[in-house]
């Protein structure tokens, strides 16, 4: 497969509407972070050492890099400490404040900025000891994605950028760090540890941790670290990760990140996962005792060939990490659990992917494939759209191509593409060339355009036959005309489930509600998924009876898949309108400043972000 070239790949990316970045003048090709975390007053002290190389002709004047409440002391010369001059814009609106370096003469290849964090950075959640298993120490973590890292690294926060990485991480005594990077010489009797990625990747992929933390290998090249009393049930419940690894690799070549290694984060942690590269943050809702919602994890590995590996240049160009993943992850379930399970899966996504381009507080053009968030916040475009809608626009083409082809395409995509960046039309014109050989009738007659480019579900979407899944809609269309529960299987899986919770209509009776409950205790589950399905029931039926175990969930984890429908349920029925308020009331000091900043719209809620 050629490469195109890097102009067309990354057309439109030097003007990345979501960062204020000069990347089309000067660029950082290395960073060495220098780190001191500080529990006490919940910032980080660092100093950042960025390796420039010009892009422009004659070269520019100055360096401009993304800052978030970031407070700058000093920037220099790194070879030779002369001081350099800058200046924070004004703010922007979702975007921070511009640092502009001014390079002046002689020109430094190393500028090193030393700065401080707020303790309201918008990537970083600070918990106390209590806020943690074992009550005994505090506890550190990240989430970059989209934006974020530009609120404790000054840097060019596009996914357009990338850069390789190294630090020197500081932590108080007795606590444990680790990164999205290889580990090097620790030292930790004395709280220092060292890191380094080799590979170049973009600022929102730059993860650490720090706390009490545990290490178990599950193979040669995969571990899991948690918190001690946490440790053991995240080993057995992601011992088949060794599995996936080999799975990926004989459909999409070689796992070139080395390691791959997982941490299980305490239960604010905004996201079911985050493929941050040689190290997944994961949520502990994923801990079922049963192994059935490891799907996450195929998910997130598959990130280190489509999201990782070949990263979307901008924010709209979303759905080429997303959407590529969903499928890859829907293979890897296929290829482990069975076709049944997979298509089981495809069929709930599918399900999801209706309802949200059906929700009236959808808006049409939110609804595409590559999506317009100049002016917003980029963490808007995540939603159910790029990972459903994506994943069926590859089934199309799996469908009109067969699957060897299209894997050997992709196969090849990512070889060619590695560690680059890419945007939507770069991909067509790739994805036009290698798969379509250039045929303008067959490229029209699959909908192309309409897929990436057009608003709803095109009529060509392939929606997989399934008996199981059938039978457990039936299960639920029984129940809702005679209140039988008989069509019920003790041994259905999660996805079945799944399937019979969410095709139940949205108007329940207390006595049906009463009757699923006595018979199949669901307010207890243990099992996150199950939970949430039954409890956006009893939200919309007003079903008290499992409001205690409501309370218990959203206090209990802050991952922001369960808590925007249900705080939407809940502010949308007058009768929970004051539940929703004084829970979260409860709640908020304990969710990540992304989970704030999303629940606080959903209510209403006005003031600053951040546990």
């Amino acid at each position: 497969m050629a490469m195109l070239p890097l102009a067309l790949l990354l057309a439109g990316a030097g003007a990345d509407v979501h960062s204020l970045g000069n990347p089309e003048a000067v660029r950082p090709t290395h960073l060495a972070l220098d780190l001191t975390l500080r529990f006490e007053s919940r910032t980080i002290a660092g100093a950042a050492e960025l390796t420039l190389e010009d892009a422009a002709r004659p070269p520019a004047p100055h360096l401009d890099l993304d800052t978030r409440d970031l407070k700058v002391a000093r920037v220099s010369d790194a070879a030779t400490g002369r001081a350099l001059e800058f200046a924070l814009g004004e703010p922007v609106p979702h975007l921070g404040r511009r640092l502009r370096v001014t390079l002046g003469s002689p020109r430094p290849r190393r500028v090193r900025i030393e700065y401080e964090t707020s303790p309201g950075a918008s990537a970083l959640q600070w918990l106390e000891p209590r806020q943690t298993t074992s009550g005994r120490m505090p506890f550190l973590f990240t989430q970059s994605q989209a934006i974020h890292a530009r609120s404790w690294i000054p840097c060019m926060d596009s996914p357009a950028v990338r850069t390789t990485y190294e630090a020197v991480v500081r932590a108080p005594a007795g606590m444990t760090a680790v990164m999205s990077a290889a580990h090097l010489g620790h030292e930790p009797a004395q709280g220092v540890f060292r890191f380094r990625m080799d590979h170049p990747i973009p600022a929102y992929l730059i993860a650490l941790a720090a706390g009490e933390i545990g290490f178990k290998a599950l193979s040669l090249r995969t571990g899991v670290y948690a918190e001690p009393a946490v440790l053991e049930k995240a080993a057995w419940e992601f011992a088949d990760v060794e599995k996936m690894v080999q799975a990926n690799e004989r459909l999409y070549g070689p796992y070139r990140w080395e390691r791959w290694d997982t941490i299980v984060l305490p239960p604010s942690f905004p996201y079911g996962g985050m493929e941050n590269p040689r190290l997944t943050f994961a949520t502990p809702t994923l801990i079922a005792g049963d192994r059935s919602l490891t799907s996450t994890m195929a998910h997130e590995l598959a990130h280190s060939w489509s999201g990782n590996l070949v990263t979307n240049a901008t924010w709209g160009d979303f759905w080429l990490n997303e959407g590529f993943t969903t499928y890859i992850e829907n293979r890897l379930v296929e290829e482990l659990y069975g076709r049944e399970v997979a298509e089981m899966e495809v069929l709930l996504g599918q399900r999801e992917l209706r309802e949200f381009v059906s929700d009236p507080q959808t808006k049409p053009g939110d609804t595409r494939l590559f999506i317009d968030l100049a002016g917003r916040d980029p963490d808007d475009g995540s939603n159910v759209l790029p990972y459903e809608k994506g994943a069926s626009f590859l089934r199309v083409l799996e469908a009109r191509f067969g699957r060897p082809r299209l894997d050997r395409f992709l196969r090849q995509y990512f070889d060619a593409h590695a560690f680059r960046s890419m945007t939507t039309a770069g991909f067509l014109e790739i994805l036009k060339r290698d798969l379509f050989g250039g045929d303008a009738a067959a490229w029209k007659a699959a909908g192309v355009e309409q897929w990436v480019y057009g608003e709803g579900i095109p009529d060509t979407l392939v929606v997989p036959p399934s008996a199981r899944f059938d039978k457990a809609r039936a299960a639920a269309a029984a129940f809702a005309a005679t209140g039988a529960v008989d069509g019920v299987r003790p041994d259905w899986t999660t996805t079945e489930r799944l399937g019979f919770l969410n095709s139940l209509p949205r108007a329940l009776t207390r006595a049906q509600l009463d009757a699923l409950d006595r018979s199949f205790r669901f307010s207890q589950s243990g099992n996150a998924e199950i939970l949430f399905a039954w409890l956006l029931h009893a939200v919309r039926n007003t079903y008290e009876p499992a409001f205690p175990s409501l309370e218990r969930f959203l206090t209990g984890m802050g991952r922001r898949k369960f808590l925007r429908p249900l705080y939407r349920a809940m502010h949308e029925n007058p009768q929970t309108q004051a539940l929703a308020r004084r829970i979260y009331d409860r709640a908020r000091p304990t969710y990540h400043p992304i989970a704030v900043a999303t629940v606080d719209e959903i209510l209403g809620v006005r003031g600053p972000a951040g546990g």
